[in-house]
């Protein structure tokens, strides 16, 4: 018997905590509005929010996202404004800068600066303006963005020196660009071997799970026609994992993987005389383990406490303070758990969800920047935020993140 393979019909919805409104709320106006004000942090007036939105238009070069919001945020990001920040870009998933006063602290952060640019950005305009107060620091700040993201001015000369030096520097770059072409080839080809070796190892093991059911459903009509249904979809994963030719098509398999093991799962069950499962996400700890039974609350490394589905014996785990057994991928020759993969392994690792993004769980890692169908520009800016940006400072409070300072 081929290996079983099934498409996931449930997409994983993590909740956030009880009361999560501020962040969540000022997520979705900024999808349509550069500059949200909550009423409990009216920190500028509405001509001055006006007057920033204009700004943005016209000087930031890009996406740029201003958020003034209660002190309270801070507790349903994970503790900081930083987080806040950081939550705002995976709720929003448009690439740009993201820059919050949270209370009374400032703090941006950003996918498209570089590494630690929007923080040196934010420190800069809020020293230069800490005694003007918030409207003068944010609109310093715009005008620095767009400047960065314009770049360096570009050098111009015309004499024969210069154009000969200008066609060594093209023979020069050709070559370069052959190598990195060269290298990113032989790097993709890597990356596709790895995630192909962990979909083949799901693969074979929803195959021993069902192997000898075929025999037993014959006796009952409603197993036998939800065994057909996961037959239907191993077919149609089988099929996927040989045409795949980028880490991306592997969704497809993982996808149909988790729907035929809930349709194995629902034979099980019409076999024993009960009623079949729920249509539920699989086990986050490993997906192999079957749909989940219900979700539990998970003190993740990065995200902090998240709720998430687990199989009841993993449930029962979490709840006694052990930590399951998470699924372990190889990256590079070393195993790690699959939520802390590099974001090549996304797509493998969406398809058992449906795609769904698990907000605020892998902060940290790499898998957050593919799940939830973003776009790979997107992704691949939302991967680590441009190396940690966190900057700014705190309108009459103390400094942190190297940013800031007291008014």
């Amino acid at each position: 018997m081929k290996p079983l393979l099934v498409a996931a019909a449930a997409a994983l919805l993590l909740a956030a905590p009880a009361g999560a409104a501020v962040v969540d709320d000022a997520a979705q106006a900024l999808r349509g509005d550069p500059v949200y004000v909550h009423p409990e942090a009216r920190l500028i007036s509405d001509m001055d929010a006006a007057s920033l939105r204009r700004q943005i238009r016209t000087e930031a070069n890009g996406p740029l996202f201003i958020a003034l919001l209660p002190a309270s945020a801070e507790d349903e990001a994970g503790g900081s404004a930083t987080q806040v920040a950081l939550r705002l870009g995976r709720l929003v998933r448009i690439s740009g800068v993201y820059a919050v006063v949270v209370g009374n602290e400032f703090r941006a952060v950003s996918t498209d600066l570089g590494s630690g640019r929007a923080a040196l950005l934010a420190t800069e305009a809020f020293e230069a303006h800490r005694n003007g107060g918030v409207y003068p620091v944010l609109s310093d700040f715009i005008g620095r963005v767009g400047e960065a993201r314009q770049g360096p001015p570009t050098a111009t000369g015309g004499s024969r020196e210069g154009s000969s030096f200008w066609l060594i520097g093209l023979v020069v770059g050709g070559a370069v660009v052959a190598w990195v072409l060269f290298a990113r080839r032989r790097r993709r080809a890597r990356e596709l071997a790895e995630v192909k070796s962990v979909a083949r190892e799901d693969l074979v093991a929803l195959a021993d799970d069902v192997s000898g059911l075929e025999a037993d459903v014959e006796r009952n009509p409603e197993a036998k026609e939800a065994y057909s249904r996961a037959l239907a979809e191993y077919d149609r994963a089988d099929d996927a994992f040989d045409r795949s030719r980028s880490p991306r098509d592997l969704a497809a398999v993982t996808s149909a993987l988790s729907q035929g093991r809930f349709e194995m799962e629902t034979a099980k069950a019409r076999l024993a005389g009960k009623e079949p499962p729920e249509q539920r996400p699989p086990c986050f700890f490993d997906p192999r383990h079957g749909t989940s039974a219900r979700d539990v609350w998970w003190d993740s490394p990065y995200g902090g406490r998240t709720l998430v589905p687990a199989c009841e014996p993993d449930a029962l785990k979490v709840e006694a303070g052990e930590e399951p057994d998470a699924r372990k991928i190889p990256v590079n020759g070393r195993e790690r758990p699959y939520w802390d993969a590099p974001s090549y392994y996304g797509p493998w690792a969406g398809g058992f969800f449906g795609g769904g993004l698990l907000p605020g769980l892998l902060i940290g890692s790499a898998l957050g920047s593919t799940w939830g169908g973003t776009t790979d520009a997107n992704a691949a800016a939302f991967d680590g935020w441009g190396g940690g940006d966190f900057g700014g400072g705190d309108f009459g409070g103390g400094g942190d993140f190297g940013g800031g300072g007291d008014f």
